[in-house]
């Protein structure tokens, strides 16, 4: 039988050991995490080439060289293809819903019809901690390159269009790529 000061000491260690290093939610398969990487391309270092249907974002960093990460991406029919350039770039941005979102989903994004709220930027906001906006011929495409609140959609193509990241990840991509860098999405 364990004593009382056995059951005290082992649930006081347990409880420290849970608050200092919290477990995940989700594990997130190695091939999606952050890594150099050889890749052949024509694009100059320092752009941005996705492959949505493989679930990788390469950060090109050199000749046939990149960093590769995880992504979630758009769903069939609501993914983004072609050339933008990254023209805005925010920490703990803000968010609403497109009016097509809401349309589509109304259970999901109820709270924003008919009226202006919007999300303030935080842990809980879907755009979670880092957004880099990506624009064509100087106009916002509403297509992002952002964090989630969602990790498990990671390697998935569930999204409203956007480039999910798990937040650690999109905050190292967004220290590395300045306004003005080139994405592709093939």
């Amino acid at each position: 039988m364990i004593s009382r000061r056995s059951f005290l000491a082992t649930s006081s260690a347990a409880a420290a050991t849970s608050l200092a290093a919290p477990a995940l939610a989700f594990d997130l398969d190695n091939q999606f995490m952050p890594q150099e990487v050889t890749i052949r391309t024509q694009l100059e270092p320092g752009q941005i080439l996705i492959l949505p249907r493989a679930h990788f974002l390469y950060f090109v960093t050199g000749p046939n060289t990149a960093r590769r990460y995880g992504v979630g991406v758009g769903k069939a029919g609501l993914e983004f293809t072609g050339q933008a350039v990254i023209q805005v770039k925010k920490e703990w941005p803000t968010w609403r819903p497109t009016n097509e979102m809401i349309e589509r989903a109304p259970a999901a994004y109820g709270k924003f019809k008919d009226n202006d709220f919007v999300e303030p930027g935080g842990p809980k906001n879907p755009l979670g901690a880092r957004a880099l906006y990506l624009f064509q011929n100087g106009r916002d495409t509403y297509f992002r390159i952002h964090g989630t609140t969602q990790p498990s959609s990671i390697g998935q193509s569930v999204s409203n269009g956007c480039i999910r990241m798990i937040n650690d990840h999109v905050i190292d991509l967004y220290q590395r790529v300045p306004t003005g860098t080139k994405v592709t999405v093939i």
